[in-house]
């Protein structure tokens, strides 16, 4: 045994100094970026890539001399329209480069078709997303599925106003939850901020206050599927219980035991959810960037983020950290 060890040491260090004398610039060009990222990325969230009009798509309207433009990628939806366009860039140049003539793109198809596409720019590593009608430009990990691209344009005129939605009473009796509920939704809604943290006493109620903040979030359009992480599997038993008798409607799953059940609220443990986002079934990901619109983070210390940051990273996500301070530690007065 020690024999075979020492011989597979050896050879792991040849591999390594076979690939540091062969060094990767990572200069690609923009077709290049396309054929090994692009390409990719857009595949595993399901788009084929199988029809002329997918790239290259030609466009009337631009600011340059003979007013045309061709559209790198356009994603279609069911109805013929656009659902978003990519604007590819080559691996050394900031993606963001490509904001402006992504936009006069957008514009262009905005008039052809009299719908406003979602606008992603991307380097092959580095890709951003803009839906200009809610917020403004952001990192994300890849590109959304068509279902969900399709429901991020639904809802610029079906999304209700969360100031407007009654909170369900029967799962929050407290004042100061019912407070928190309305005040994430006016960091939502009216400051545009995509991140939350709840801090409550111990004991306080923290999973009722965010089962209601859910419930209300589905009853106004705004969350189809919602994430709900723990850091112990008591806690996710715990949690799903709650969802059980609280939201039966969204058929809570837990993802530890029920790994391919499908639902509108998955529970998880950090490390399980760390292991499905990587798995995929015919080339496609099951669990893609948009695959869920709010994610709860149960007791979201500073070590959780440094250590699981990458799951708060892939999912472009509506974010609420929840955490809890000792109740001695609370002045009553506030």
């Amino acid at each position: 045994m020690d024999a075979e060890l020492t011989r597979l040491r050896c050879k792991i260090a040849e591999t390594k100094k076979a690939n540091t004398a062969q060094a990767d610039t990572h200069d690609y060009s923009e077709a290049e970026t396309r054929d090994y990222f692009i390409d990719l990325l857009l595949k595993e969230a399901g788009w084929a890539l199988d029809r002329e009009r997918d790239r290259e798509f030609p466009v009337d309207g631009m600011p340059n001399n003979e007013g045309k433009g061709f559209v790198d990628y356009v994603l279609w939806g069911d109805d013929g329209k656009p659902l978003a366009l990519v604007e590819a860039k080559r691996t050394k140049r900031d993606p963001r480069v490509g904001h402006q003539q992504a936009d006069l793109y957008a514009d262009c198809l905005e008039k052809m078709f009299g719908r406003r596409p979602i606008i992603f720019y991307s380097n092959g590593y580095e890709h951003w997303m803009w839906d200009d009608a809610n917020y403004p430009p952001r990192p994300v990990q890849g590109f959304l599925k068509k279902a969900e691209l399709e429901l991020l344009i639904q809802r610029r005129t079906t999304r209700k106003r969360l100031a407007d939605g009654k909170i369900n009473e029967a799962i929050v009796e407290r004042y100061y939850q019912t407070r928190c509920i309305r005040r994430i939704g006016e960091a939502f809604e009216k400051d545009h901020d995509r991140k939350t943290l709840v801090v409550m006493a111990t004991g306080g109620g923290k999973t009722r206050t965010v089962i209601a903040l859910t419930d209300l979030l589905m009853r106004c359009n705004w969350a189809k599927r919602v994430l709900f992480l723990a850091d112990r599997v008591a806690l996710v038993n715990q949690a799903v219980n709650a969802f059980k008798k609280h939201l039966p409607e969204a058929s809570p799953v837990n993802l530890v035991t029920e790994k391919d059940t499908e639902g509108r609220v998955f529970v998880s443990t950090y490390p399980t959810m760390m292991g499905l986002i990587d798995e995929t079934k015919d080339g496609q990901r099951r669990f893609g960037v948009g695959h869920f619109d709010l994610i709860i983070i149960d007791e979201a210390h500073r070590s959780v983020y440094q250590k699981y940051r990458a799951i708060f990273e892939y999912f472009d996500s509506l974010l609420v950290g929840l955490t809890a301070t000792p109740r001695d530690e609370i002045d009553r007065d506030t």
